[in-house]
């Protein structure tokens, strides 16, 4: 099952985005994301926060579709996107796709990150979707489909990870390590319409940035 968040964070142009959640199974508003869910016409199968950010129109539209809102108290040991993340694990899903999760304050773009480790740890499968940059959370392997000229980076999430290796790119790793305190694999460039990325252990965070966006 496929289950798409969205957050309340930067979206850009939101027509990018119907496609996407033309394919979803199950979409989950975290708090302000019912805005945006609002502005494409989307009605989501909950809303779900300590809803400090959803809008009054917002709220009072979606509470008169029916909508399901899990309300938290603002002092909460959980973010928004948590709560969200939660709630679709619990609905069985085994791929999450996170929309708005990236963009305005870092401190929230870097939570929003790292808040997938256990999940994708579990096997659940959770990419972070926008017009500029996709990313992955990667445990073991992953083909990798774009232009020549695309952009990649990747970050080890939440400690080492070992035995990367990369094929299909300007600079291929073998057996590499990659360590938090030394992030060296920024701004790869792919030499084929296709690349590969796999690792032994830990967790990447694969950034793709299509070469399209990157000459606008």
């Amino acid at each position: 099952m496929k289950c798409i968040i969205m957050a309340n964070g930067e979206y850009g142009e939101l027509s990018w985005y119907k496609e996407i959640l033309s394919s979803a199974d199950r979409i989950i508003c975290a708090d302000g994301g019912a805005n945006y869910a609002q502005l494409l016409g989307i009605i989501p199968h909950c809303i779900i926060g300590d809803l400090d950010s959803i809008s009054t129109e917002a709220r009072n539209y979606y509470a008169g579709q029916g909508v399901s809102f899990q309300q938290y108290p603002s002092r909460k040991d959980y973010t928004d996107l948590q709560l969200a993340l939660q709630a679709a694990a619990g609905m069985g899903a085994q791929k999450i796709i996170v929309l708005g999760s990236q963009g305005g304050r870092l401190d929230h773009s870097l939570s929003n990150l790292y808040s997938g480790i256990d999940y994708v740890k579990k096997g659940i499968e959770i990419v972070h979707y926008s017009p500029e940059c996709t990313i992955y959370l990667l445990t073991q392997k992953m083909s990798l489909s774009g232009q020549v000229g695309d952009l990649l980076s990747l970050l080890p999430l939440g400690g080492e990870a070992q035995g990367v290796n990369l094929k299909g790119f300007a600079y291929p790793l073998k057996n590499a390590l990659l360590q938090c305190e030394n992030p060296y694999a920024i701004s790869n460039v792919l030499v084929s319409e296709s690349a590969s990325i796999q690792l032994e252990n830990g967790v990447l965070a694969v950034m793709h940035y299509p070469r399209s966006q990157l000459l606008d």
